[in-house]
């Protein structure tokens, strides 16, 4: 074979290169990736396993078959073996989306900087060139002035040409004149707060309804050269290690939810909350707490009394009885009617710990007793000023006479 004998379509460099992908391609041999051609799988084809170093293959399930489920099977065909892992897609593929944008942010800041470095440089490069050009211009009009001075009026060819050159050279000046801006570009230095919001941007567009998956498995592999990947059964998480291009690696943990348990589940957070308050307060004050402290419902929801007994229900926590309530503490409303007073006597009197009170959590209602004590007497009969603590070492503004 004789190289460049003939023409071809592409040369030889592009042939090797494309021989070369194509082998790669090949994700069915040893070392092969699979290039990114679409599918509901944001990572199918560039993940090995850490326990075989086999790649892992993606098989649907639901009805219709749109959750894509990864696992390494080839054991499993080839020699009968049991399957290294199986899970599930979308919150692994959700996780490194999260660690590409988060990687690709900086990049992308960096970027804009740059570009307006550039921008700024090529604006001053412009202006300077305008300079030494209209300072060019106007030397080259006042030699022209002073040849048409210097010339002798007997010579009127002589003079009539030069008074021609000196127009030619001050119709320049004025057209390099008229060139120049009006105003001098600002010299307002980039804010870096103006370019906090660009790591949005980029997860706006990644997410978008136009984009799609072969987009952003093309871009994936741009940046990340392999995935492995390796099942924590005793954490139930799922170990990820990032190989990104360049040499820098990192490593991913997603949780492996078990059988039955999905992304809506109720927090701990809230959980916690409704253990503690649930054997001394009704539905509705476990409701408007978690409202007041920010845990939504695992659907993101705000909770009333019925999603709070459902809970309750699905997760054997006991509900509260009002037969099963002593004496021994009352709430605000109760301590309020109990001293005659309103709940804002009884806020004050609680903030200014004269009334003895305690609180579940941080946010519960707060839990009152011992009403019968003498400082919360003495500040409940005081009607001419304000229920506070008097401090014996501050000292009057105006002394009595």
């Amino acid at each position: 074979m004789i190289k460049d004998h003939h023409e071809g379509y592409i040369g030889w460099a592009e042939y090797e290169r494309n021989q070369k992908q194509l082998a790669l391609n090949n994700y069915g041999r040893a070392g092969g990736a699979k290039s990114g051609r679409g599918g509901r799988a944001l990572l199918s084809g560039i993940m090995t396993c850490g326990r075989c170093g086999r790649r892992l293959s993606v098989a649907y399930t639901g009805n219709p078959q749109s959750r894509p489920v990864y696992r390494c099977d080839k054991p499993n065909l080839m020699m009968g073996l049991p399957r290294c892992m199986t899970f599930g897609g979308p919150r692994v593929d959700a996780a490194i989306s999260r660690e590409l944008l988060q990687a690709v942010a900086p990049m992308a800041i960096e970027a804009a900087f740059k570009a307006e470095r550039m921008h700024r440089e090529q604006q001053e490069d412009q202006k300077r060139i305008m300079d030494l050009e209209l300072q060019q211009a106007r030397y080259e009009a006042g030699l022209a002035e002073r040849r048409y001075a210097a010339c002798d009026p007997d010579n009127r060819l002589i003079a009539a040409q030069l008074e021609k050159n000196w127009e030619a050279a001050l119709r320049r000046v004025r057209d390099l004149e008229t060139r120049q801006p009006a105003e001098r570009p600002s010299d307002v230095k980039v804010d870096p707060g103006a370019f906090t919001n660009l790591a949005d941007n980029l997860s706006t567009a990644w997410n978008a309804p136009g984009v799609t998956m072969r987009a952003r498995q093309q871009l994936l592999r741009t940046l990340i050269t392999e995935i492995v990947v390796d099942v924590d059964d005793d954490a139930r998480d799922v170990v990820l290690t990032i190989h990104w291009r360049g040499g820098q690696h990192s490593e991913l943990r997603v949780h492996k939810p078990r059988t039955g348990e999905h992304g809506c589940a109720t927090t701990e957070d809230a959980l916690a909350v409704m253990r503690s308050m649930a054997g001394r307060w009704s539905d509705e004050h476990i409701a408007a707490s978690l409202n007041r402290m920010g845990l939504p419902t695992g659907q993101g929801k705000t909770w009333t009394a019925h999603r709070v007994a459902s809970v309750r229900r699905v997760r054997g926590i006991h509900a509260y009885r009002s037969a099963e309530k002593d004496g021994e503490w009352l709430t605000m409303t109760d301590a309020a009617k109990a001293l005659g007073v309103t709940n804002h006597v009884i806020r004050r009197l609680i903030k200014a710990g004269v009334l003895p009170a305690v609180q579940v959590v941080p946010g519960a209602p707060h839990r009152a007793d011992d009403l019968a004590s003498e400082p919360v007497k003495t500040a409940v009969a005081r009607k001419g000023r304000p229920c506070r603590v008097v401090d014996a070492g501050t000292l009057p503004m105006f002394t009595d006479t």
